[in-house]
């Protein structure tokens, strides 16, 4: 244990003011927790005053929520803690140097996953921003998702770099990384369990000091800095493993004739002491920050921290085709499109197909890495036209979103289901066919909400991804 650095958070006592780097999904309601949380007394919360995301310095003094898609609780508590005066949005970073402790929410994408190089460029320049004005005691926490060995590697040394401090002496550094999925950010940062890892003693306990006051069922679950950190990209890594094992499952489903919800619910139904079935749901591809990338940190994490690795020859990564596997559903999407729209007399040169749903996730606004990017950049590609329409999404760089679904559906020649929105949940097949005006318009479910039989009556050429017991149906009418 470093006694200096002990010494010194004693000296300062316990944590009153924070500082949150990146209003995002994670950074927005990890501040409005903690500005609510009777143990801190202000917090601050960094964002840059840039041309795409500067406008939610504004909105976030105002109370309001730049989130859309449905967060319980968010709107309301960000009014009461901007109402108390316990949380202030600025792009000011020279208030780094009131805070007792910052946390860093930021992306951290790949270019190009087969270099396992990630665009560190935002989570560098915030680590700078934060090291130019950090004071000794100052506990410098990271949540983004990063290759294991960041934190005592790259981040560690930026921060001693711009502060003129060392790491484990004169400040705390720890890896905590946020586990949140959008629909629900509140209620997961207080109930999940808290992943907290420092760089030494001394920092894991005064980031579980932060953490704690913000968990209701959730606790904090101690350990080194890289572990945190392979827990985090693993813990992911599976979850893209569970949804490929269920992805492949559906085509073989559909290659066999047979509906792949039916095997998935008697898999599912195996119960009992020692038994697991986690088995997920398949679907039209895998979109978000998190699963899309991490995977490729944890692989990438192998090679930065040198370790000799044993492994069968030339076998694959299982990690890595599973993440191929999720990777490649929208070109599997987009044969289903084909297929339907041939049964209907027609191709997609030509075609005209509504896009339903660019959200990665139901009743949210959040497209990061959304599979309907590349079905649609296919489908252009492939001569097709085709209008998008999300009621969630308000934004999108190139292109138009619209909501309006009567617009959208009017005269297409194919509907394509991407997200799981309440509002398609209810879709009416004479309705849709009305504003196609097509005798036998094409449907393609990849979300398994629409009724194929209804669908099928009404003269659609239905697909749906696994759903090979409907996928061979005779036209009707």
């Amino acid at each position: 244990m470093n006694t200096r650095l002990s010494s010194i958070l004693q000296e300062k006592g316990p944590i009153r003011t924070v500082g949150v780097v990146g209003m995002g999904y994670v950074g927005i309601p990890a501040a409005a927790l903690f500005a609510d949380a009777p143990a801190f007394d202000h917090v601050y919360g960094f964002q840059r005053d840039s041309l795409s995301s500067g406008y939610k310095i504004a909105a976030l003094n105002r109370g309001e929520s730049p989130l859309k898609g449905e967060e319980p609780g968010l709107e309301d508590l960000l009014q009461r803690v901007v109402s108390a005066g316990t949380f202030t949005c600025t792009p000011d970073f020279s208030k780094v140097a009131e805070c007792d402790a910052v946390t860093l929410a930021i992306q951290t994408p790949f270019a190009d996953p087969k270099d396992l190089i990630p665009d560190f460029t935002p989570l560098v320049e915030g680590i700078r921003n934060v090291g130019r004005h950090i004071a000794p005691g100052t506990l410098v926490v990271l949540e983004s998702t990063i290759t294991p060995g960041t934190t005592t590697g790259m981040a560690r040394e930026i921060l001693e770099e711009e502060s003129g401090l060392v790491a484990g002496v004169d400040f705390a550094l720890a890896h905590a990384p946020e586990r949140v999925m959008v629909g629900r950010l509140l209620r997961n940062i207080r109930e999940h369990d808290r992943i907290v890892g420092g760089i030494d003693d001394v920092s894991t306990k005064r980031a579980v000091e932060l953490y704690s006051p913000v968990l209701t069922s959730g606790r904090v679950i101690p350990m080194t800095a890289t572990a945190a950190e392979v827990t985090k990209t693993a813990e992911n890594t599976f979850r893209d493993l569970q949804i490929a094992a269920a992805n492949q499952l559906a085509l073989y489903c559909e290659a066999m004739g047979i509906n792949v919800y039916d095997v998935r619910a008697g898999i599912d139904s195996l119960k009992g002491e020692g038994i697991t079935r986690a088995i997920l749901w398949p679907g039209a591809g895998v979109g978000g920050h998190c699963l899309t990338k991490d995977t490729y940190h944890l692989e990438r994490g192998v090679r930065v921290l040198g370790g000799e690795l044993d492994w069968p020859g030339e076998v694959a990564s299982l990690y890595v085709t599973a993440r191929q596997i999720n990777d490649f559903m929208p070109a599997h999407m987009l044969t289903l499109t084909a297929s339907a729209l041939s049964q209907a007399g027609k191709s997609l040169r030509g075609a005209k197909i509504a896009l339903l749903g660019w959200a990665f996730i139901n009743d949210s606004d959040d497209a990061r890495n959304t599979p309907a990017e590349p079905f649609r950049d296919a489908a252009l590609a492939a001569g097709a036209e085709v209008a998008v329409h999300d009621p969630w999404v308000e934004r999108y760089p190139g292109l138009e979103v619209s909501h309006d679904l009567a617009a959208v559906l009017q005269g297409a020649d194919a509907v394509a289901l991407f997200a799981g929105h309440r509002d398609y949940r209810g879709l009416d097949p004479a309705q849709v066919k009305t504003l196609s005006g097509c005798d036998h318009p094409a449907i393609v479910d990849g979300r398994n909400i629409v009724d194929p039989d209804t669908f099928i009556e009404a003269g659609f050429a239905y697909r749906g991804i696994g759903r090979g017991d409907r996928n061979g149906h005779a036209l009707k009418g």
